[in-house]
């Protein structure tokens, strides 16, 4: 007897049971491998496959889960899901995810395009550039190396700790800020520092002390200064929109012919959590002379 022949009523041979998944005997072996698909039984002496009727429905449910492209752990997370209701959802969160990547995609396409086409200035000419004087601030700050894939995370973590800590001293008195002493991208760990001006410096100084070691704290007296900036949605702090409104505030401070006086900047003034996709959230800037 081969391996393609029916065993009995109960056990599929690979064969039989490939034309009722209608999957090949190779994609089944594959999918044992994985450990998506084990056969119900394996005959000790040929090494056999015998498979139940019952598992056609997960078979065929692994290859259409292979057909998104979706990545074999969550493959396994879907088809092991206590009930279709669960499934369903494991599978929604990784389309929602597939969604919000294609869409950062489409965005850089559309961005790169312009660039590559000369259409750069008319992308900054959607960006309206203006000045604000800021006056000196005591900052209480957490600096990490991050890469742009953990950057959101972090910062949204990073600057709860410190508006947190801000209570201790004396509260927060202008709106946070993330500041960029080298670049942050997929490469490139920066590193990046948030920001939190304080009112009483004596007591951040405190607070720093003990928490040094575990947030890389630190308390500094930032002198006053003029920023050059652009006021952005929600939607526009994404990559690669965020970049578009970076390069064009450099092109207006070297239209305008003035210098950079240090690294850029995020400053987040509005609710994040409150805010809508269209609602003006953070201002880009660079420190201008």
């Amino acid at each position: 007897m081969t391996e393609d022949e029916a065993v009995d009523d109960e056990l599929l041979t690979i064969g039989a049971f490939a034309a009722r998944a209608r999957l090949s005997a190779k994609a089944l072996r594959l999918y044992d491998r994985l450990g998506l698909l084990a056969p119900a039984q394996v005959d000790e002496a040929s090494g056999y496959r015998y498979y139940r009727a019952e598992q056609v429905e997960r078979a065929r449910l692994v290859a259409l889960l292979r057909r998104l492209d979706m990545p074999l752990a969550r493959i396994a997370e879907v088809v092991e899901a206590p009930d279709g209701a669960a499934a369903a959802d494991r599978l929604a969160a990784y389309w929602a995810d597939v969604e919000a990547r294609t869409a950062g995609q489409r965005t850089l396409a559309e961005y790169l395009r312009g660039r590559l086409s000369g259409r750069s200035s008319e992308m900054y000419g959607k960006f309206v550039v203006e000045t604000v004087d800021v006056p000196e601030q005591v900052v209480i700050s957490e600096a990490r190396h991050v890469l742009a894939g953990e950057l959101p995370a972090w910062i949204g973590a990073s600057l709860g700790r410190l508006e947190a800590a801000a209570r201790e001293c004396g509260g927060v008195t202008a709106p946070p800020f993330v500041v960029y002493h080298s670049e942050v991208s997929m490469e490139s760990d920066g590193p990046a520092e948030s920001c939190v001006p304080v009112a009483d410096e004596a007591a951040a100084r405190a607070w720093a002390e003990r928490h040094d070691r575990t947030w890389e704290t630190k308390v500094s007296v930032r002198p006053a200064q003029r920023l050059a900036y652009t006021r952005i949605t929600k939607a526009q702090v994404a990559h690669p929109q965020i970049l578009a409104a970076f390069e064009a505030v450099e092109e207006w401070i070297e239209g305008e012919g003035l210098e950079q006086a240090g690294p850029c900047r995020e400053v987040y003034f509005a609710d994040w959590d409150a805010a809508g996709a269209q609602d003006p959230v953070c201002d880009v800037a660079f420190p201008v002379k």
